[in-house]
């Protein structure tokens, strides 16, 4: 019988701290500037919003499905910003189960990433939850400086911001 895995508990305990405050940011986005990008090179705020919002489905998928094939995922499309955070929810919720149900043996078997079939990278599971948070904490900081340059209220993240009662200038 597979036992609960402690390491699982703890990916979980890491994504619940980012959770709050990548919601705040995710309902922060204005959905309908989803296609303004700050330079010719970045991605557009849709776009960087939606990542934001599906990362968490990536932990579900690599435990349950030990695969994403990018030829086959299907992109979740919203409407509004309602929508998006909807779509954020879902995903942590489905997340939570997958780790909840986790076991260490689970935890260790391989995840592959491909692109119709061509595998790009593989690593244990539990590296790639591991990556898969930071990633999300990566793009939600990306989003925060769309945000400002949109001159849109930054939540509090780690702490205070400026748009929160926060320090303001130092």
């Amino acid at each position: 019988m597979e036992r609960a895995s402690i390491l699982a508990a703890e990916y979980l305990r890491e994504l619940e701290s980012e959770i709050r405050a990548t919601r705040e940011c995710l309902g922060n986005v204005p959905w309908e500037k989803a296609e303004w990008k700050p330079h010719e090179k970045s991605m557009n705020l849709g776009y960087l919003a939606l990542l934001v919002a599906d990362i968490p489905r990536w932990i579900a998928l690599s435990i349950e499905d030990s695969l994403i094939d990018f030829a086959t995922y299907k992109h979740f499309q919203p409407k509004s910003t309602e929508e998006l955070v909807g779509h954020f929810d879902e995903n942590i919720a489905a997340a939570r189960t997958s780790l909840v149900g986790a076991s260490d043996e689970v935890l260790k078997q391989t995840f592959e990433l491909k692109n119709h079939g061509h595998l790009l990278f593989s690593m244990p599971k539990d590296e790639n939850i591991s990556s898969s948070i930071n990633h999300m904490v990566h793009h939600r900081g990306q989003l925060t400086v769309f945000l400002r340059l949109l001159d849109i209220a930054i939540p509090s993240i780690y702490g205070p911001s400026a748009d929160s009662g926060g320090f303001g200038q130092l």
